[in-house]
């Protein structure tokens, strides 16, 4: 086990988070214990358990943080619609070939359900919201049409949600590039003025 001192460098969450995806990927979701993430995060059970009260818990920080880290890790190299859209499109693609995301959608597909067709999920409700301020800006811009910013945005997510989850499903089809490209085709559509 290693020492813990009180240095704020030391980001223990990081670490328990980290070995939590590293369970998910080696054991799929059920499997995964609070005790064997608690040792390959190199801190005690109690620790993890100030943290989070379950391994679910922990799991949906992961996914929260993994889809709210995808939109972070991807800037908006330009302003209005056209930004908007191409980092929609990289943000999906980005998650459609997320390991992690992978296997949780692998190895519990009921969780999965919960998120797609049960409730908005934290990380849904933030990408609203940060969509909803870049449609707010493009239509100040006049790249995109009128209409209630969240709304959209809650549209923009399911497009998005559906081309990501469905990825796999239509390769044959659509490839990689061919689903950005058309994913770029239908946001442009629904979102010009």
């Amino acid at each position: 086990m290693l020492s813990i001192s009180n240095d704020e460098s030391v980001d223990i969450g990081g670490r328990i988070l980290a070995a939590a995806a590293s369970c998910v990927r080696d054991f799929g979701v059920e499997r995964v214990t609070l005790a064997e993430i608690a040792r390959r995060a190199g801190v005690s059970r109690p620790t993890v358990y100030r943290r989070w009260p379950d391994t679910r818990t922990i799991v949906a920080a992961l996914l929260t943080e993994r889809i709210t880290g995808a939109w972070q890790a991807v800037p908006a190299e330009q302003h209005g619609r056209a930004g908007l859209v191409q980092r929609i499109v990289a943000v999906a693609g980005r998650l459609s070939r997320d390991e992690l995301i992978a296997a949780v959608f692998r190895t519990a597909p009921d969780l999965a359900m919960v998120y797609i067709t049960g409730r908005l999920g934290t990380s849904q409700q933030i990408l609203i919201d940060l969509v909803a301020d870049e449609l707010r800006a493009a239509q100040a811009d006049g790249s995109v049409r009128t209409g209630d910013v969240r709304q959209m945005a809650a549209m923009v997510l399911l497009m998005a949600q559906s081309a990501t989850q469905s990825a796999p499903i239509v390769e044959p089809v659509l490839d990689a590039d061919a689903l950005s490209i058309e994913l770029s085709h239908a946001l442009n559509g629904y979102l010009a003025p």
